[in-house]
Parts: C-alpha cells; sequence; structure tokens
C-alpha cells in the first residue's frame, strides 16, 4: 500500500511541475518553436519498433529514450549499439552507442551517445554562389550520463543527464537536458507495470560562433558586425504509460499490451498503443500505432496539415541468442539480441533500425 501512495504522489508531482512549466502545452502558438529536435528521435531498435510506447515495461539500454527508470533492470552489464537509416535517399545516418553496469545494490550506471550523420554539404557564399567553396559538415551530438536504482522489487526510478550539441563548423549551439522517470511493477507474475517520467527538461539553447560575424563597410571603414542568435527552447514531454503481461503455457509464451500518452509541449500531444509477442524469451514480435490531431493529413498542407513525419504505425522483431547459459554457480550468462525496427513515414519510405544488444 505504500508503494501506491508512492506512485501516485510521484504521478501528481510530475503533473503539477510539467504544467507549471508549460501552461501553453499544447498551444498552436508554441508549436514549431522549439530546438534541439533531435531529442525527440528514438535511435534504439526495440523501443522503435514499439513506437516508444514502453514508458512502463522498458527495460535495460532500451530504455533511456522511454523511460530511463527501466534501466535499473539491469543486473549485470549491457551493451547496445543501433543504426538508423533516417529516410530512404536522404543520407541521413543515426548512430546510437549505450552501455549500463549494474553496482549490486547501489544502483545502475549508464552511458549512451547518439549521432546524427549528414554527410558534406557543399558550401556556398552570398558573392560566390557556385559550389566550388569547398564542402562543410554538420555536427548533432547527445550524450548521456544515468543512474537508476531499484528501491524494491516494485518501484524503479531512474534520472539522466544530456549534453546536447548541434551546429557546423563555426556555428554551434550546446545545452543540457535531464531525464527522470520511475516504474512501479506490481501483480503475482509482476504482470502489471506503471510508468511516468518527464523528458528534456532544461534552459534554452543559443547558438554562437565567428559564422554569425559578418564583415561590412561603414563609411568607408571595415569592421565586423555581429548578429545575435535568438534561443529557443528544448521539447519536453511528460509520458505517463502502462502495462500488462499475459502469460500463457507456464510462461513460455507472453502478450504484452502497452499504452501511452504524451504531453508535448512544442507539438501535439500524442497518444500511443502496442502490442508484443514474445515466445520463450528468445523471439520477439512488436507493433504500435501512434496517434496526433491531424496525424492522417497531408504535411504539405500549411493551415491543417500534420505536424509530424510519423503516419502512425511502427513494427519491429528481435531474436535473442543464448552465448552461453548460466553457470551452476550462479555466473550469468551471455545473450546477444538483434533487432529490427520499422516505422512507417508520410514520404520517402520510413525509417530502418537495426540494432545488436550484448547483456553479459
Amino acid at each position: 500500500m505504500k508503494d501506491i501512495y508512492r506512485i501516485f504522489a510521484f504521478v501528481m508531482l510530475g503533473v503539477l511541475l510539467f504544467s507549471n512549466l508549460n501552461l501553453k502545452a499544447g498551444n498552436d502558438d508554441r508549436r514549431g518553436t522549439a530546438g534541439a529536435g533531435s531529442l525527440l528521435i528514438n535511435p534504439w531498435a526495440k523501443s522503435a519498433g514499439w513506437g516508444g510506447v514502453n514508458t512502463a515495461c522498458g527495460t535495460g539500454i532500451d530504455a533511456l529514450f522511454s523511460n530511463v527508470a527501466g534501466l535499473g533492470r539491469i543486473s549485470g552489464t549491457e551493451a547496445n549499439f543501433s543504426y538508423t537509416n533516417w529516410l530512404d535517399n536522404s543520407g541521413i545516418g543515426v548512430s546510437a552507442f549505450g552501455i549500463g553496469q549494474s553496482l549490486g545494490d547501489y544502483g545502475v550506471i549508464g552511458l549512451s551517445v547518439t549521432s546524427m550523420g549528414f554527410g558534406l554539404i557543399d558550401r556556398t557564399k552570398v558573392n560566390s554562389p557556385e559550389f566550388n567553396n569547398g564542402t562543410f559538415s554538420i555536427s548533432n551530438m547527445n550524450i548521456g550520463v544515468s543512474f537508476a536504482k531499484a528501491f524494491s522489487t516494485s518501484i524503479y526510478g531512474g534520472a539522466t543527464l544530456k549534453v546536447i550539441n548541434e551546429g557546423i563548423d563555426n556555428v554551434t549551439a550546446t545545452g543540457v537536458a535531464i531525464d527522470a522517470g520511475i516504474q512501479y511493477v506490481t501483480g503475482e507474475n509482476y504482470e502489471i507495470k506503471f510508468g511516468i517520467t518527464l523528458k528534456n527538461w532544461g534552459p534554452a539553447m543559443s547558438y554562437s560562433g565567428d559564422g554569425l560575424s559578418t564583415a561590412a563597410e561603414f563609411y568607408g571603414r571595415q569592421m565586423s558586425v555581429e548578429q545575435r542568435s535568438q534561443s529557443f527552447e528544448i521539447p519536453s514531454s511528460l509520458n505517463i504509460g502502462a502495462s500488462y503481461d499475459f502469460l500463457f503455457s507456464e510462461n513460455k509464451h507472453r502478450l504484452t499490451t502497452a499504452a501511452n500518452f504524451a504531453s508535448m509541449a512544442f507539438s501535439k500531444d500524442q497518444y500511443t498503443l502496442g502490442l508484443e509477442y514474445a515466445f520463450a524469451k528468445i523471439f520477439m514480435l512488436r507493433t504500435s500505432y501512434t496517434y496526433e490531431d491531424a496525424i492522417t493529413t497531408s504535411v504539405y498542407d500549411v493551415d491543417n496539415g500534420a505536424t509530424t513525419l510519423y503516419s502512425g504505425f511502427s513494427a519491429g522483431a528481435s531474436i535473442i541468442a543464448p552465448i552461453k547459459k548460466s553457470g551452476k554457480d550462479d555466473s550469468d550468462g551471455i545473450n546477444l539480441s538483434i533487432d529490427y525496427a520499422y516505422r512507417l513515414t508520410k514520404v520517402a519510405g520510413g525509417l530502418h533500425t537495426v540494432g545488436l544488444v550484448l547483456s553479459l
């Protein structure tokens, strides 16, 4: 009963905190005004194939995007590498690497790095618009340091400190953001789960660098004119989720239903429903659908069109290969998970994500 009171208090605290920070959440005047959009991209294959609906039931490194509290359910060491082909023929890729290490009763620490690659872009100038001025590249990297802990057999909590850096060679922006979340697990077989997380909360960012300076002539004298960069907010959100595991044949088969509500500060609120089937913890299939207002309309309709590139559907699969079984001396086994996710988009053929997870 005490655990239920704690969860209720945490939920109310999160709702009140988020409402105070984002009084205009969902307001059309704020949509599209935030920056650091890479924070809204889920780079991990498992949760991407499930549409990020696993706020309540996400575990390990894969839970860092949906709810960092799930990191606390790592019992040993876990390493995760994922790569996303961002829209067909766009030349953009999203690479992510994360590692988590259990410290026993002290909790679990994690480190994650997400980077977007855009390739080389031809450089043009005002006085030289031809493509003969060399090339430049865009940098976009998010680094997160996480900590999570099991406070009991039912309550897991955690937080992530992110460092955000994006820009080009002569103009960059750097900022920080915090994720914090909690998961509550109950039931005879721990089949009932609830989760809440506050994501991407932090101060505004702004660009700076030599690229904002321009040589100008004033009354016959050459001087440098530096332009000011308008600051921009980080796309914060509050996510509340729940899931239930249906167990069959002595837990050999599992069917999980999950739901999630995301209150977005700078875009339309999202509602997600998902299903995942697992066979003997070696094979998994998952799918989900995310709804937000006007999601079925065209992205080219300026007045009434959708504000998201996604069409709502996601699907994925995982194959878990036991490299080494657990020993009789209670030594941990070694498992390798191969994950795949596909997210349907309205243009360019969708997003493909592949991932490898090594659990020791």
